[in-house]
């Protein structure tokens, strides 16, 4: 009875950041909705990236500064899954451990928060020499490329404290630069002044999208997060990670992505940009690559392999099955149905063959295999962030990138 009460309970590690515990609950909510039988207990702790506050992120000189501590704990057995922004986990995840679930994205974009005395509308509008706060590395290159005449400077600690920042009369931050994504989950839309389009500010690979990191083994969780591993988001993230893991980048070099996935009339196209900045934003390399291909989905699968005896829907049963109408711009083209993957799993593992069945065991650049896509697709989105990234690399990306990270390197060893 006691091995049969623990089975129900989901231990999950989150950080103990406000806007953390909003991302971690909403994954636990979801996941209730479907397993009303599990007990979901939440385990939060703090991270070396929200203990030291008082250094830039590039200059602390550590990788995983916001999920290691979170990892400890998956390799100590003391929690089952954690949550995390996806912007925050390495393209390389340590032994053991895998991405088992991407949620659906939210808008990537970064934002504009202007003081609210200020008047302005844009970064344009600014005085000369106004001062814009942000932790990033990615922003700072790009603001100084576009916008020299104003003045970047770093600013840490979580969503609730740099706004602090901003409205203290004392400080001299007239705006800061968010991931919008954040601001809406917490409630904060309205101090949202503009969101910068990606021809002005390209976001950071996986911005937007939670991710549920597991033990690479353990298959209880994995099937139960299966449902919620988003098609289409997984694949824009998949081609964005590929593309930072190829260049090796990451928070300690200026590096920014944009991703669109659309239907065409008979096939999907998913676009990347990538860029690279020097620190001081005056060298700029980037390119765009398309790919098209087909998306057969697990419901356009099971409605042609004909039916066997075993099937639900030949019992009499009256399952529900909700048809995405993808005209609906807000409808994302390559959205999974949860009821169909819920109950139907079985089947669409018997229309693959063994090969197919054995490459959804690979892990794509820290990401469990989607089952909800076909294998051929996630090969393509792991090649074309790949291929970005090598161009960049052919372009002079790397020597780009070097600078940036011998200058923060000498300045740790100085600090």
């Amino acid at each position: 009875m006691e091995n049969e009460r623990k089975s129900n309970i989901i231990r999950v590690g989150s950080r103990k950041s406000q806007l953390a515990l909003i991302q971690t609950n909403h994954v636990i909510d979801c996941l209730k909705n479907v397993h009303p039988d599990k007990e979901f207990t939440l385990v939060s702790m703090t991270t070396l990236g929200d203990r030291v506050l008082d250094v830039s992120l590039p200059k602390i000189g550590e990788k995983s500064l916001f999920t290691k501590d979170l990892e400890d704990a998956l390799h100590n057995n003391t929690v089952d899954f954690v949550v995390h922004s996806l912007k925050d986990l390495p393209t390389s995840l340590p032994d053991g451990l895998a991405i088992g679930a991407v949620f659906e994205r939210e808008d990537p974009r970064d934002a504009l928060v202007l003081r609210e005395d200020i008047k302005a509308t844009s970064l344009e509008d600014l005085p000369e020499g106004s001062v814009i706060g942000t932790s990033s590395l990615r922003r700072t290159a790009q603001l100084r490329g576009k916008y020299p005449q104003l003045k970047v400077i770093d600013v840490r600690g979580n969503l609730n404290t740099r706004l602090k920042k901003l409205d203290d009369p004392a400080t001299d931050y007239s705006a800061l630069l968010l991931a919008s994504a954040g601001l809406q989950r917490m409630g904060w839309a309205n101090r949202i002044s503009k969101y910068l389009p990606c021809s002005d500010m390209m976001y950071a690979v996986g911005q937007g999208a939670l991710a549920i990191e597991c033990r690479s083994d353990s298959e209880e969780i994995l099937k139960m997060l299966a449902p919620f591993n988003h098609p289409e988001t997984y694949c824009r993230i998949l081609a964005e990670r590929s593309f930072l893991k190829t260049l090796g980048g990451g928070c300690s070099a200026p590096v920014g992505v944009s991703t669109k996935l659309k239907k065409l009339d008979t096939n999907y196209q998913l676009t990347i940009t990538g860029g690279v900045w020097s620190l001081d934003g005056a060298t700029k390399i980037s390119h765009t690559l398309e790919q098209t291909f087909e998306q057969i989905n697990i419901l356009e699968q099971i409605k042609n392999k004909p039916k066997h005896k075993l099937s639900p829907t030949d019992d009499g049963s009256t399952k529900k099955i909700k048809i995405v109408d993808t005209s609906d711009n807000n409808v994302n083209p390559l959205a999974e149905l949860d009821e169909i993957i819920k109950t139907d799993n079985a089947n669409c593992e018997e229309l693959r063959s063994d090969e197919e069945i054995e490459a959804l065991k690979k892990i794509f650049c820290g990401l469990k295999a989607n089952r909800n896509v076909p294998v051929d697709v996630i090969q393509k989105c792991d090649d074309l962030g790949r291929d970005l990234a090598n161009l960049l690399i052919e372009k002079g990306a790397l020597d780009v990138m070097k600078v940036t990270q011998d200058l923060i390197r000498s300045s740790v060893v100085k600090s």
